[in-house]
């Protein structure tokens, strides 16, 4: 097994640090524009990163027993040399494009994901505000493992992925330059992620690369100001609400449900889904008028 640092818990006291030394510069220097910080926002934000850890030692259980299992299958290795780790680092993003972006289309894996944009603010604790069901990301991965990726290499590269985007959570760094803009998920493309407006919704699903949107068709380029949060915010900062409420909408919809493919829908469907509407019989044509004239055929129609 291959001897690899725990790069999360390496940058927690940076984690830490940098979100202190944001929040003190909004009170030093603050922006009317800016959402900042709201103290109990926070507070969530940092209670549902401190869960995530709970839980997602939980997962790993299984979550290694199946990746650990096609990796003694399949009959492919890839070696972790110097010239590889790019290579790795690139596979890992291009599945983490393809398992944000189902996270968003599928609504029963947007309920796990649905956490971290529950916020409406957009600084540095939000990037802490992670679901507690990280259960519903494993499957993406599988052809990494299948391809002989060792699933501890993988655990390095989601974590490598996880760090980079903390930074990226903020509005204190406007737009970097053009070539950077262009390749990599900066704070300007995730702003656009986070955002609630028409426009913006589903599009920079990049973890650490921006090209797999501009590749994929959900690139937006920020232009107007973002508004964070859902569609339909939640009012509450409970961290165990924050974690299932829409577990919690799920379970409504599934029990009023007219049938089956009603709850597939309500599951599979999107967010938004809504059955279609039942469809009705053409209305009868009016009755003619009493004493009404028969109206002329069209040999009898005047020129």
């Amino acid at each position: 097994m291959p001897n690899l640092p725990n790069v999360v818990l390496w940058s927690i006291p940076a984690f830490v640090l940098l979100t202190v030394v944001e929040a003190v510069s909004y009170r030093l220097r603050p922006d009317e524009e800016a959402a900042g910080y709201e103290p109990k926002d926070a507070a969530t934000s940092i209670g549902m990163g401190l869960g995530s850890l709970f839980f997602d030692a939980l997962w790993k259980v299984p979550v290694v027993a199946l990746y650990g299992g096609l990796y003694a299958l399949t009959p492919l290795r890839v070696p972790l040399l110097w010239w590889t780790v790019p290579l790795l680092l690139l596979g890992q993003d291009l599945c983490y494009y393809w398992q944000h972006r189902g996270h968003h289309v599928v609504r029963v894996l947007w309920a796990s994901h649905v956490v971290h944009h529950s916020s409406r603010r957009f600084n540095l604790s939000t990037a802490l505000r992670q679901p507690w069901t990280g259960l519903t990301s494993w499957p993406f991965y599988l052809p990494l493992i299948a391809l002989g990726m060792h699933p501890a290499v993988l655990a390095f590269c989601s974590s490598v992925s996880l760090v980079y985007q903390f930074w990226i959570h903020t509005e204190r760094i406007d737009r970097l330059p053009r070539p950077v803009e262009y390749v990599f998920n900066t704070p300007s493309h995730h702003r656009v992620h986070h955002a609630s407006q028409g426009g913006y919704l589903d599009r920079n699903y990049g973890g650490i690369l921006i090209v797999w949107d501009r590749l994929f068709g959900s690139f937006a380029a920020e232009t107007e100001r973002p508004v964070y949060g859902l569609t339909k915010n939640i009012e509450t900062y409970n961290p165990l609400r924050v974690a299932t409420h829409e577990y919690a909408a799920i379970a409504r919809d599934l029990r009023a449900a007219a049938g089956w493919r009603e709850r597939a829908g309500r599951l599979f469907g999107g967010p938004g889904w809504q059955p279609a509407p039942a469809a009705h019989s053409p209305a009868p044509a009016p009755p003619s008028p009493p004493h009404a004239p028969p109206a002329p055929s069209a040999t009898e129609a005047p020129a």
